[in-house]
């Protein structure tokens, strides 16, 4: 689910986050062992909100809404993904969907996944959006009835369940976990120093030895 960064990306640079977005059946409809944040088809959202359900929740759903809605299909949008990748100069990454579910033709490495991160970065709603630990989403069902959800952050130094080491403070990122890629995390923190630091740990084998491995790596 790193490769939400790059969705967020591209959503930021060619939609308008005051765009309503309905949500099709295709993007309601996620296996059941999906990551989602609750969407159902007909429902009506911004795509300020959508990207709440994606960072935040990890929500697969809100991957495929905002790629239906941004270039009218998930694989047309991975297409813009690959393009705009190249772009920034990760020339060692490929994608085949939003989301970031196991394709043997969806990969990146950790120098790709920092600028597709820094270049997320430079749009000050992925910053906001990446460093809030809870957000409420109120939007209509295809109903037009009042629908109202939490979402809660996936980043364990940000949702309290891990202690961030003393004098770093972190300031948002993402996660993503698979089989195949194991457990990784992309963070953007201040140090003690008060600079700005980039971090990614991947394929590590365990939740635990994630968080224990990023906590080394930004003390230092």
């Amino acid at each position: 689910s790193t490769t939400k960064i790059l969705t967020a990306y591209v959503a930021l640079k060619h939609a308008d986050l005051t765009d309503t977005v309905t949500v099709s059946e295709q993007a309601a409809n996620q296996a059941g062992d999906s990551s989602v944040c609750g969407l159902h088809a007909g429902d009506r959202l911004t795509l300020r909100q959508l990207l709440y359900g994606l960072l935040l929740e990890s929500g697969n759903d809100a991957a495929d809404a905002i790629a239906q809605h941004v270039s009218g299909s998930a694989e047309s949008f991975a297409a813009l993904m690959n393009e705009e990748a190249a772009a920034l100069g990760a020339t060692h990454s490929h994608f085949t969907n939003p989301h970031g579910l196991h394709d043997e033709e969806h990969y990146t490495c950790v120098y790709d996944l920092y600028l597709l991160l820094n270049a997320a970065l430079q749009y000050e709603e992925f910053e906001t959006i990446t460093h809030t630990a809870k957000y409420t989403a109120s939007y209509q069902d295809a109903a037009g009835a009042s629908v109202t959800q939490e979402w809660e952050t996936t980043d364990k130094f940000l949702n309290g369940e891990v202690q961030a080491p003393e004098g770093v403070t972190v300031l948002g990122g993402k996660t993503g976990t698979t089989n195949a890629a194991g457990y990784c995390l992309a963070l953007y923190s201040k140090n003690a120093q008060g600079e700005r630091v980039i971090s990614i740990v991947m394929k590590a084998d365990s939740g635990e030895k994630l968080y224990q491995l990023m906590g080394e790596m930004v003390k230092m």
